[in-house]
């Protein structure tokens, strides 16, 4: 059994939004996000301006990871509103979706809403059982 959470991860050159896995063994991280929002996350000018800070984006990295023996594919907000994330990590046959959410500063607005909705519309699709954790 393992305890999944969001975190962030702060670097030199900017952060990681990620998935940690806590079991009695310990804890590491399972994901790094492949998306953050652009712009106002994902910042990749910063860097060829000789400026640190912004999200890091691991497009093509772990479309799919491990808890024991269940694949699972997670999507970390913004992933879950756009088709690249989605589709690719759907070539890899996972058994389920974890779709999570930071949704404190979306308070007053249908933003997490929406984003259990196009979570729940991709489980459907693919047919994968879905867990959803939002804080709001």
């Amino acid at each position: 059994m393992a305890v999944v959470a969001g975190a962030t991860v702060i670097g030199g050159d900017g952060y990681d939004n990620v998935l940690i896995a806590i079991d009695r063994d310990g804890g590491h991280i399972l994901y790094r996000e492949r998306m953050p929002v652009p712009g106002s996350m994902w910042q990749p000018w910063r860097s060829w301006l000789g400026q640190s800070g912004g999200a890091s984006a691991y497009f093509f990295a772990n479309p799919v990871v491990g808890i024991g023996p269940v694949r699972l594919t997670p999507l970390i907000c913004y992933e879950q509103f756009i088709v690249w994330p989605v589709l690719q990590s759907m070539l890899s046959d996972p058994e389920m979706i974890v779709a999570v959410g930071n949704g404190w500063w979306t308070a007053d607005t249908n933003i997490v809403a929406i984003q259990r909705a196009s979570a729940s519309a991709w489980a459907r699709l693919f047919s994968k059982p879905l867990i959803l954790s939002f804080n709001t």
